[in-house]
């Protein structure tokens, strides 16, 4: 019997996964409610639904009180329409890389040699690719070369040298080199000042002594890219932190009318009228006990509560479909790649049924545009190590991470990594979009043909940011309106 209803399924466009089916074969009367869910829930012949146990547990609660009593058999004429269990059909939106199921980690030196093996090799495949580097020697050739030496390494440390020249010691599973970048040579000493402790990095030069003389720096790098078609338009959002009393809820409130098409003057209106998808790129909460004394910043200062806030805004928004990524302040582990959001803090967000939650860093697709999204917390490291690189510009760090193909290099300062077996914030494909927060600044930039996004805040400057003179950017939202950056203000 269980296999004609698994059949009836398939024959109405609808998969089950593994959750549903057993909540259906387990139920008193499975065969009566198969039907029920078919009759309600079928898309059309065009479409497919998979049907999740989230659903089914919806489905038989709203149908006590409003379809049916299926244990008594009694049919009411009320019935539910599939938009109140379901999100909306025509949505072609894809989690392409997460890594919330992924973490194996149990922090020890084993852990360590993967983690650092994983991103090296990973990036090595990307570098030579390279013409410049088809053929490579391992660190061990290349101390018995005199001439031409093209090696690939991870940098282990960097220093400037008391004549002002840039020394880096370069390593791979073979041994170490020193490579020195003369000052006078303008151009490669400019890039070689960008250069962060544990990036994987090309080198061309040739040997002196004990040194590697370097002629080349190659990062992996991105290429330049062709735009695709948008006929859709999308908004990019980050840190609302809402439960602080520097959230701007009366701004949010106007972004909420917008965005359902009941505010905003002709253009507004038409931009709004073509929003689909929605995404946050974390900090969607303050958080508790994220700073010291930040008890004393708070209107809501129980974690549940703040995601039970959070659901009650994001629920005012209607037929969008909203992709939620986590911060450093939201409920979850700090070290990056941070799980998505626990569905036991954020119950009432994981009820709403156009949400959906990735991991930071997560890719989506969203009708075919493939969208990085990173909270950002790296961009601390980037703006206090790395000369001409800050907070306030953070596009320019941005297009650095794209080019060092990872999203948080430098590992054991401010942005604490955990050490994975795989190394999941290497950038191995190419994003038509990079979306990130955390710097509470806005900041758009065209890029090799990506548009970068830092969607700014919802909170008004903080204690902290007063202390350094941070001055953000707040109800800024950016739209990617048909392929075209728009940003709406609603302060």
């Amino acid at each position: 019997m269980h296999e004609n209803i698994i059949n009836k399924f398939i024959d109405a466009n609808i998969l089950l996964n593994d959750t549903a089916y057993q909540k259906i074969k387990t139920y008193e009367n499975s065969f009566k409610l198969s039907e029920s869910l078919i009759e309600d829930l079928a898309p059309s012949k065009e479409d497919l639904l998979i049907l999740t146990g989230e659903i089914i547990d919806q489905y038989i609660k709203d149908s006590e009180d409003d379809l049916y009593n299926i244990e008594n058999n009694v049919q009411k004429n009320k019935s539910i329409p599939q938009s109140k269990l379901v999100s909306s059909l025509p949505f072609d939106f894809q989690i392409l890389r997460d890594s919330s199921r992924k973490s194996y980690t149990n922090g020890e030196i084993k852990d360590f040699s993967a983690y650092f093996g994983s991103r090296y090799h990973k990036l090595k495949e990307i570098l030579q690719r390279k013409k410049e580097l088809k053929t490579t020697q391992t660190m061990r050739e290349a101390g018995n070369m005199q001439d031409l030496v093209k090696v690939i390494g991870m940098v282990n440390d960097v220093r400037t040298t008391k004549n002002n020249h840039k020394l880096f010691e370069l390593e791979d599973e073979t041994g170490l080199a020193n490579v020195l970048v003369h000052n006078e040579n303008e151009s490669l000493f400019e890039k070689a000042e960008m250069v962060v402790k544990d990036e994987v990095l090309g080198v061309v030069g040739s040997r002196k002594g004990s040194l590697l003389i370097a002629s080349q720096l190659i990062n992996p790098g991105i290429p330049r890219i062709d735009e695709k078609p948008m006929d859709f338009s999308t908004v990019f959002l980050s840190d609302t932190h809402i439960g602080s009393s520097t959230f701007l809820e009366d701004a949010f409130l106007n972004f909420i009318k917008w965005i359902n098409g009941e505010s905003g003057d002709k253009k507004q209106e038409k931009i709004a009228e073509n929003v689909r998808y929605l995404i946050v790129a974390g900090d969607i909460v303050d958080g508790i006990g994220v700073y010291p004394n930040q008890d004393k910043e708070l209107i809501i200062k129980d974690i549940y509560e703040q995601y039970d806030e959070a659901a009650r805004l994001f629920g005012e928004i209607d037929g969008i479909q909203i992709i939620i990524a986590p911060g450093n302040h939201d409920a979850c582990r700090l070290a990056e790649p941070q799980p998505s959001i626990p569905e036991e803090y954020a119950k009432e967000l994981y009820k709403l049924k156009n949400v959906a939650f990735v991991s930071n860093p997560a890719v989506i697709s969203l009708e075919g545009i493939n969208v990085l999204i990173y909270h950002g917390r790296s961009f601390d490291d980037f703006a206090m190590t790395v000369k001409g690189m800050s907070h306030q510009e953070s596009d320019i760090i941005m297009e650095e991470l794209l080019e060092k193909r990872h999203l948080a290099p430098i590992y054991g300062e401010r942005t604490p990594l955990a050490s994975e077996v795989e190394d999941h914030l290497v950038i191995e494909d190419i994003p038509d979009v990079f979306h990130t927060g955390h710097v509470h600044i806005n900041a758009y930039k065209k890029y090799k043909g990506i548009h970068l996004i830092n969607s700014g805040t919802f909170q008004s400057q903080t204690e902290f940011q007063k202390i350094y003179n941070i001055i953000p950017t707040c109800a800024q939202v950016p739209v990617l309106n048909h392929g075209s950056m728009k940003l709406l203000k609603f302060t």
